[in-house]
């Protein structure tokens, strides 16, 4: 088997076992949408591969992700180079995400944290001032979910050790949670 294929023999697993996840997926959905028609924003937060997925699904709320529905409210808290050197030299790269959401959460907000690993000390504490704010929140980690499980509201474990895959299948959760909210929300 070479390489390619064994990547995706390794992936179609993975799927496979994410079907347990169904449920969960849907009821992120459903802590998404009920957020956004109650007029609040999306934070979303990740580290390296990570902070990609959570800009990529800020930028697809903001943006458009297929038709050409209004903009709904979403921040990524990863993607500003001059507020995260500010924080992370004055505060540590612990307090990264955590010094933003005291600053821009608001009760009823969600905070949606990438983690492949769910073991990050600056997506912990995100979680901690989120809950503090009176944020709802989601995990999106894999593995065994880490020092994360359980922290937030409603954590969605990809069944893999593997990176790629679990941000493959992260990506598979942010694209269901994407149609979902275009259903709600159709072009005007």
């Amino acid at each position: 088997m070479n390489l390619q294929e064994h990547h995706h023999a390794e992936l179609l697993q993975v799927v496979q076992r994410s079907e347990l996840l169904l449920p969960s997926i849907r009821a992120g959905a459903d802590l998404l949408v009920t957020a956004l028609q109650s007029g609040n924003k999306i934070l979303t937060c990740g580290n390296g591969g990570s902070a990609a997925d959570a800009a990529h699904m800020s930028e697809e709320l903001v943006g458009r992700y297929k038709g050409n529905r209004r903009s709904l409210p979403a921040v990524c808290l990863c993607v500003d180079g001059a507020l995260m050197t500010c924080i992370a030299n004055d505060f540590g790269f612990d307090a990264l995400f955590s010094r933003q959401i005291e600053g821009l959460g608001q009760p009823g907000d969600v905070l949606v944290t990438f983690s492949t690993s769910g073991n990050s000390r600056n997506i912990l504490l995100a979680l901690e001032a989120a809950k503090a704010k009176g944020l709802k929140t989601i995990s999106l980690i894999g593995k065994d979910g880490g020092k994360t499980k359980g922290l937030a509201d409603l954590d969605i474990i990809v069944p893999s050790d593997t990176g790629a895959r679990i941000q493959e299948i992260h990506t598979f959760v942010m694209h269901c949670w994407l149609e979902r909210i275009e259903l709600e929300f159709p072009p005007a």
